[in-house]
């Protein structure tokens, strides 16, 4: 399970940049100001975050319980 918290804490964060960002760019395009936009990307972000770190832990679980 060490392995899989090392990668979840390693690409959670970067898959929720990523996601802010193509969040951010989508809703640019539909409200006039950026604050919607920001508030948005930034939920979408945390939301990446969370389930990529739930996925991340479930699945060095899964694998202990596995290959046993």
């Amino acid at each position: 399970m060490g392995i899989s918290l090392i990668f979840g804490l390693l690409f959670s964060p970067l898959a929720a940049l990523m996601a802010g960002l193509i969040t951010y760019g989508e809703y640019r395009h539909h409200y006039p100001d950026r604050g919607p936009a920001i508030r948005e990307a930034f939920k979408v972000g945390l939301f990446t975050l969370i389930v990529f770190l739930l996925i991340s832990l479930l699945a060095g679980w899964l694998i202990r319980y596995v290959v046993r």
